[in-house]
């Protein structure tokens, strides 16, 4: 049997045994097809009386689409309308909020905005004038990640609640700061790392938890995509390039870097903290860790020239009982998308966008042929932005603590800067005890 696949459904057939759409959760479908042998191993056999309890993905609570009502609406102001912003709105509209303004430099990005806010909401160049409106309850914000720090500490410090996308923050002490600012507030605060609330990563957690894989000393993590710099054109006239810049150096206006931004230091740690912190992120919720000891990290740009953030890397962390490799490349496309691999002693367990699969030991396969898993749950929509999305709503009404807080944040994109110093220096990065210091 291959690999769990990574790709979308319908890229290849042939890799995919079952992937499905979250709205599938709504639907009640069994995405258990029966007991699964392997050399004798079945599934109940193999992870024991007291893990197997509860192992579908519909064990969890599913996801309904909606949390509030039109006589119980949520009204929220959009910082940053590029594409993921308006996405994530459109996830929030579909669950009942609405959206009264919309924030952008770039003129373009702002007319889209408040048309996917269904024509009605305010545009606005400075988000400290939405911020000062008395009927905005909750923002999302969704800009490049040199303004995560400034946006949101002015948010709640405006009383409003905040979902953040990843990364949080722009650096180690940026995050420090965040924290602090979120925390002397009431304010509920959700970071874009979906994956906190996806019912099939969930599961598997209940599995890991139970002791399935036993010791687990290594683990992977992978994101591997054959990408392009963006080229579109810029109407300058309508991009307020010193508001975009905002608190990085200034700079002459250069349509690469508003593009691309996510490629130059100025504006973001690359892909390093921004695909990384998703994955970082649950390797170290799953083995229980906050902070690693020490990074080394090797990588450049190979391809998307004139990058500055590598678009190929291996970063190593050394955990106090574990260590963990961060490999991704952007010039090839084996094994699309995301993969994170927990080998453990009695077990290995593998994740993807498809779902996840557990091998037990002794490994029986071949370099090109995998044996049977015991465990198979394939449900597809691990990423999981509908389910997160309601979480921040339900806790805006109840006032708990959301899935991903700006602790988990701060904790998932800080070992990232770990590696970013330790790549950017050529040399090994130790992290203090106080979470903060760094030496290289």
């Amino acid at each position: 049997m291959s690999a769990p696949q990574r790709r979308k459904s319908g890229d290849n057939p042939s890799i995919c045994l079952l992937v499905l759409s979250i709205s599938d959760y709504n639907a009640g479908t069994n995405f258990w097809e029966g007991p699964m042998e392997s050399d004798g191993i079945n599934r109940r056999k193999f992870l024991g009386k007291g893990a197997a309890v509860g192992l579908g993905v519909l064990a969890h609570p599913a996801f309904n689409g909606r949390v509030f009502g039109a006589n119980d609406r949520l009204t929220m102001g959009l910082i940053g309308a590029g594409g993921r912003g308006r996405g994530v709105m459109q996830g929030f509209i579909e669950q009942g909020a609405e959206f009264a303004a919309v924030c952008d430099a770039y003129e373009v990005n702002l007319d889209l905005g408040i048309e996917g806010a269904a024509g009605t909401a305010k545009g606005y160049r400075d988000y400290r004038e939405l911020l000062a409106r008395k009927d905005i309850d909750a923002v999302l914000i969704a800009t490049p990640e040199h303004w995560h720090c400034r946006q949101l500490m002015d948010s709640v410090a405006a009383g409003k609640d905040a979902y953040c996308e990843k990364p949080m923050s722009h650096s180690i002490e940026e995050g420090v700061e965040m924290v602090e600012a979120v925390r002397k507030t009431d304010r509920i605060v959700q970071i874009g790392m979906q994956r906190r609330s996806s019912p099939g990563i969930l599961e598997a957690k209940k599995l890991f938890d139970g002791g399935t894989l036993g010791e687990v000393d290594l683990v992977r993590a992978e994101w591997y995509w054959n990408i392009s710099l963006r080229t579109r054109p810029v109407i300058r006239e309508k991009l307020d390039w010193e508001r975009f810049v905002g608190p990085a150096p200034r700079q002459p206006f250069d349509a690469v870097r508003f593009r691309n931004w996510r490629y130059f230091w100025d504006f973001s740690g690359g892909n390093m903290t921004d695909q990384g912190t998703h994955l970082i992120d649950v390797i170290q919720w799953f083995m229980g860790v906050t902070q690693p000891v020490a990074a080394v990290n090797y990588g450049s740009v190979y391809k998307l020239q004139p990058s500055e953030t590598p678009d190929t890397f291996v970063a190593t962390f050394e955990f106090p009982k574990f260590t963990c490799s961060w490999t991704l490349c952007y010039s090839n496309s084996f094994e699309d998308g995301w993969a994170i691999t927990f080998q453990g002693q009695k077990a290995t367990m593998e994740m993807c966008e498809a779902g996840y699969r557990i091998y037990p030991e002794p490994w029986k396969g071949d370099h090109f042929k995998r044996p049977e898993p015991a465990v198979e749950e394939l449900p597809g929509g691990l990423t999981a932005t509908g389910p997160h999305i309601a979480n921040f709503l339900e806790c805006v009404k109840s006032r708990k603590q959301p899935n991903a807080t700006v602790e988990i944040g701060h904790q998932a994109v800080r070992t990232l800067h770990l590696a970013n110093i330790a790549g950017r220096k050529k040399a090994r990065a130790v992290l203090k005890e106080d979470g903060v210091s760094v030496v290289a």
